[in-house]
């Protein structure tokens, strides 16, 4: 790109500090800094017209974990690892609700709900013999049992008879969150630099050279906050992971209200706006999910639509409105990556598809390794 003197003066000299992705993480670590060097120039880059990983793309879950998935996690990780994961997924949500306030983010207390199929006995079966133990595990953080029973009150069909509920867990507007995060931002003079991709990230040690797809400039840090996409700066141990995702058209006298998780999370859905939300599915060909390419597959969808028509709303006339998908970072841990790359390169990445409750307190430790 052929840029002006201007341009390169105004917004490309004299960087402080250069944030790679607008996310969540991105974005509350560009203010944890502003807050500590207030007169510090920042500069974010993005990849895409809006946040292009997860954080303007995912359901809305204010969620720490299904009963499954705690159970799930004990096998690969201690007690107390799985304890230090619920811990910062639910600090890191209260972190999310002080910073922006609930009515900013139309925060709602409105539980979430683990549904079990008929083939899904022996889960079934195991959620609620452990239910109190997993309870005990986490009375440290809550005071009080998370996990209860609850009868089949939403009418959903082929499930076993009761739900797991997690009274503790909530619902949020995604898009809601996002504007008031970049409204703050801005407010506070951090630059953000849209339809730019960073190419190279080269530690020169006094200074960092950074290439985009338009232009090169110098900057004094850089932290990278790509999640998802951090493999294509070098980053080790994160894989993308694909999450697709269908809204309906708005259905008259939807009775359905919560966060809904089936298959250990694979599946989740939501109400909104008179509408049903759902979205999972990559457990059905984790090869071909384990892409930075946003789009849908058949194999997907189809079982989305069946699951929607057989089990969610049977019975009830729907049309598909909207179809999309976004990029989350795993790995084998659940643990997020946040450490030094190089001597002024730093990341924080690998959410594990929990950006909304951690993306906050994992972009304050970034911005708090310096």
């Amino acid at each position: 790109m052929n840029l002006s003197y201007w341009e390169y003066k105004t917004w490309l000299s004299n960087v402080d500090f250069t944030i790679v992705g607008s996310g969540i993480v991105g974005l509350s670590c560009a203010l944890r800094l502003k807050a500590k060097f207030p007169k510090a120039n920042i500069l974010i880059l993005e990849q895409g017209m809006l946040p292009n990983g997860g954080s303007t793309k995912n359901a809305g879950f204010a969620c720490f974990g299904s009963l499954s998935e705690i159970i799930d996690d004990l096998k690969s990780h201690s007690e107390e690892e799985v304890l230090q994961l619920v811990q910062k997924r639910y600090a890191g949500l209260q972190l999310l609700r002080e910073n922006l306030g609930d009515k900013t983010i139309d925060y709602l207390p409105n539980k979430g709900f683990e549904l079990f199929t008929n083939t899904d006995q022996v889960l079934y079966e195991q959620c609620l013999s452990r239910k109190e133990e997993i309870n005990t595990l986490l009375q440290p953080i809550f005071k009080e049992r998370v996990f209860t029973t609850q009868k089949n009150i939403f009418n959903f069909k082929n499930i076993q008879p009761q739900y797991m509920v997690n009274q503790f867990e909530g619902q949020i507007d995604t898009g809601k969150m996002m504007q008031g995060l970049l409204k703050k931002v801005q407010i506070a003079g951090i630059h953000i630099l849209n339809n730019c991709s960073v190419t190279t990230i080269d530690d020169l040690n006094t200074s960092v050279e950074i290439k985009t797809d338009h232009f090169t400039f110098s900057t004094h840090k850089v932290l990278i906050a790509t999640n998802g996409f951090a493999s294509q700066l070098g980053i080790d141990r994160v894989k993308p992971a694909r999450a697709q995702v269908l809204i309906t058209k708005p259905i008259d006298g939807l009775h359905i209200k919560g966060s809904f998780h089936l298959d250990k999370g694979y599946y989740y859905f939501r109400n909104i706006d008179n509408r049903i939300l759902f979205g999972g599915g990559r457990n059905l060909d984790f090869i071909t999910e384990e892409t930075t390419q946003l789009g849908q597959t058949q194999l997907v969808q189809h079982k989305l639509e069946q699951l929607l028509n057989e089990t969610i709303l049977p019975n009830i006339d729907f049309e598909i409105e909207h179809r999309w998908s976004g990029i989350m970072g795993v790995g084998n841990q659940k643990k997020a990556i946040v450490k030094q790359v190089s001597e002024n390169t730093f990341c924080g990445v690998r959410l594990g598809g929990m950006g909304v409750a951690i993306g906050s307190i994992v972009g304050t430790e970034l911005a708090d390794l310096l």
